[in-house]
């Protein structure tokens, strides 16, 4: 039996659709149960990328995921963890043994968790995923929806969907969630421990993604301010040589 943690989230609730016979677990319901499970799908965290909490982030985000690192150890269970490509930072090389420049504190969270586990020997694998931009159905369980699920939400309730200005320039790596699901299953024949990136490879921009669905829906486009977000990413394309040829 797999255990979920996070599984009431947006792509914790796509895993449990897929695996129906996992065991589910949100944070504050006690210690987590390893009995009778085989494998640990961690996606449990604050996933917030402008949260400057950091005791919340610390909390939730390190030391939760330390001590269930040490709980699977003690049982020798596989566990799969969810990073992020935001330790990357603003930075423009995407592969895994590049330099990383975290720059905002969730980020730093999942570094950290990322250092933890790669620096330690462990007696299971340790398989730390680094999500570029995912989505999918059911995003209402995201806090930051994708602009795939934003937009359309936009031109369903006002007849406009609103992008940043110069969102032209700004591209990212989206990754179906469909896909997501597709590499963290090809990972469970894989031994080896470490951080893989998990994307397609290519950028798209915000404005692509608007002009889809403005041409699905008849939705106008409007460009707004952007706001002044901490380690905003302008850019983003996950190299996949390594996730690849693991698989």
């Amino acid at each position: 039996m797999i255990l979920i943690t996070g599984h009431r989230g947006f792509i914790g609730g796509n895993m449990m659709r897929a695996f129906p016979d996992a065991r589910g677990y949100e944070w504050g319901d006690g210690k987590v149960d390893l009995t009778g499970i085989s494998r640990v799908i961690h996606l449990g965290a604050i996933t917030d990328t402008q949260c400057d909490n950091w005791s919340l982030l610390a909390e939730r985000n390190v030391n939760f995921t330390r001590e269930l690192l040490h709980d699977c150890a003690e049982c020798k269970i596989p566990i799969q963890i969810a990073s992020t490509a935001a330790v990357y930072g603003t930075g423009t090389v995407f592969r895994e043994d590049a330099a990383v420049f975290p720059e905002n504190d969730y980020a730093v969270s999942k570094r950290i968790i990322e250092l933890y586990a790669l620096d330690r020997d462990w007696p299971m694998p340790v398989q730390l995923f680094r999500y570029f931009n995912v989505y999918g159905p059911h995003e209402d369980n995201k806090s930051q929806p994708s602009p795939h699920t934003r937009f359309r939400r936009q031109a369903t309730t006002f007849g406009r969907i609103e992008v940043f200005e110069g969102s032209e320039d700004i591209k990212r790596d989206f990754v179906p969630v469909e896909e997501v699901i597709k590499v963290h299953k090809h990972f469970f024949d894989v031994s080896a421990s470490g951080v893989y990136n998990l994307g397609t490879g290519k950028a798209t921009s915000f404005m692509d993604v608007a002009r889809d669905v403005a041409q699905e829906t008849g939705a106008e486009i409007v460009e707004v301010p952007m706001p002044d977000l901490k380690g905003y990413q302008r850019y983003t394309c996950a190299d996949m040589t390594k996730t690849l040829s693991a698989m």
